[in-house]
């Protein structure tokens, strides 16, 4: 087979992570490029590639609207820059960016959903009705006029007795943060006026005046595991290894000053996956999933990505049953890239799904290694007081990166939010999720999980304390360069002039998690008859 080269559309980490991995791991056949990646992936993947043979292919383009999308993909495919692509951001599919690409010929070349089947994501209440006629297990939910008080109150109140709480969902698209939980009766009213507020303005958009449909589950307190699927043309399937994100802001519950933001890390595999589990979510999950998309006419390539409730033996650990709380239509961010990074095919498994063969292609997975990426997103503080992400942050200051250390360390930094100043010859962050560090690490036998995870969360950690990645604050570098100026001139002394360098290398506006992997060791305490694929 020639060499082929997969493009993976959108600007941020997974699609990243993901052309690195194909161009690494699978460099005798395939080459990994990203559609619009930020200008700064460029730079960061050349220092990280140095001398190495492999490739990484970026596209980055100014604009970010649908035809801009729709003309470099086009552009990379006729010049063969690419062989086929697939689409990552969701609001381009709800945009009908693969219709489009139909449309124009390059159909067969494309990894995605059409507008049609969007509503399996973008519309949380349709997919819910959808997915219980195809005999998918979803979470129990009602739906209800957002402004009918006494209604949410009457179903919030039977949820909480019966279930231990609710949780409130926008049903449109909201990047991952339209979902606020309930646990008590008294929090009703406050929730449900912050989503009103938070998502009205887009609400009045897509449907005007027209009465607002709040979808509202049961909150079940079992595990949180989200899968990946590869769907090919034919309705074969494979699943990919399990991941578990981590997606609010801080540790500890869920609430209003503790919200879902987005990815702050993510683990990989998930400590509660077993080839059972794996088995039921092909049985229960994808399998009647897929036969409905064929029945509807909605079926071509594409990813799906169920987030799940597991229930589990309290003995064992094994699995007995399991719910749906929402069905994605592309990859997880950042759950993709510690997929990707236990992949040993996922080049393979692309064109497999493209040519309707995967059905002969299974997952190539790294069994034995743990994954952990870290999120190191815009923190407090700036001209404005900035609360930091995901309230409000600063952008375009300086980033700085020791790739030496890091990779004397075995850490991989993975761009997202960062671009280049071409103008200073310098990265710049972009604010929100700036950029993860990676790392993989081998379960060896006779070694606890636990132990394992902690070891990598400890190098990611000792990384971020010192200061391998930083955003220099504004402020900082404001003080330092006219105290270097100072000094070159003579007017301060060397103690002064080594007291503000410090200072600025001290610097750093970037926040972190500190807890993704600690999961591990509290079910190796829970399970500790636990083994490995067993």
């Amino acid at each position: 087979m020639a060499k082929k080269t997969i493009g993976f559309v959108g600007p941020d980490g997974r699609t990243c992570m993901c052309a690195y991995t194909v161009s690494t791991v699978e460099q005798d056949r395939f080459t990994g490029a990203v559609i619009k990646g930020m200008t700064g992936m460029g730079p960061v993947m050349d220092a990280l590639r140095g001398k190495k043979k492999w490739m990484l292919k970026i596209f980055p383009f100014p604009g970010k609207s649908l035809d801009d999308y729709k003309t470099a993909i086009i552009t990379a495919l006729e010049t063969k820059e690419i062989d086929c692509a697939v689409i990552m951001p969701e609001d381009l599919i709800y945009d009908g960016i693969v219709d489009e690409l139909i449309d124009a010929g390059y159909g067969d070349r494309i990894i995605g959903l059409t507008k049609e089947a969007s509503f399996i994501e973008g519309d949380k209440v349709k997919a819910k009705t959808w997915m219980k006629r195809a005999g998918v297990p979803v979470a129990p939910f009602k739906v209800v006029d957002a402004k009918d008080l006494m209604q949410i109150k009457r179903i919030v109140t039977h949820f909480i007795r019966i279930h231990g709480g609710a949780v409130f969902k926008y049903p449109y698209s909201a990047g991952g943060k339209g979902s606020r939980p309930v646990f008590r009766v008294e929090d009703i009213l406050d929730v449900r006026n912050i989503l009103l507020k938070d998502y009205s303005e887009n609400y009045k958009i897509r449907h005007g005046d027209r009465k607002w449909p709040l979808l509202i589950e049961a909150w079940k307190s079992e595990i949180e595991i989200s899968f990946t699927a590869i769907i090919d043309k034919r309705g074969n399937f494979c699943i990919l290894p399990t991941a578990m994100d981590y997606p609010l802001r801080f540790e500890g519950p869920p609430s209003q000053t503790n919200p879902v933001t987005g990815g702050m890390g993510a683990i990989g595999m998930h400590p509660g996956e077993t080839p059972e589990l794996i088995e039921m979510v092909g049985d229960k999950i994808i399998r009647p999933f897929v036969k409905e998309m064929k029945k509807g006419g909605i079926l071509r390539p594409c990813i799906l990505y169920p987030g799940c409730r597991v229930s589990i033996d309290p003995d064992t650990g094994k699995p007995v049953g399991i719910l749906v709380y929402e069905m994605n239509i592309r990859a997880g961010e950042p759950e993709m890239q510690v997929v990707a990074r236990r992949l040993k095919n996922l080049g393979e498994l692309i064109v497999a799904a493209l040519d309707g063969g995967l059905d002969a292609v299974k997952p190539d997975v790294r069994s034995d290694q743990i994954s952990i990426c870290i999120a190191l997103v815009t923190g407090p503080g700036g001209p404005h007081g900035q609360k930091g992400y995901p309230d409000s942050y600063t952008k375009y200051e300086p980033v700085l990166i020791n790739y030496k250390s890091l990779s004397k360390r075995g850490i991989l930094i993975v761009p997202s939010n960062m671009s280049w100043d071409e103008e200073r010859r310098r990265l710049i962050s972009d604010g929100s999720r700036v950029c993860y560090l990676s790392k993989n690490a081998t379960i060896k036998p006779g070694q606890k999980r636990g132990e394992v995870a902690k070891a990598l969360r400890t190098a990611l950690l000792q990384a971020f304390d010192f200061g391998l990645v930083r955003v220099v604050p504004r402020e900082a570098e404001e003080t330092f360069e006219p105290a270097q100026i100072l000094y070159e001139q003579g007017n301060i002394t060397e103690d002064e002039f080594n007291k503000a360098r410090a200072a600025f290398e001290k610097a750093n506006r970037l926040a972190i998690r500190r807890d993704p992997g600690r999961i591990y060791e509290e079910w190796d305490e829970l399970f500790p008859d636990w083994q490995l694929n067993t």
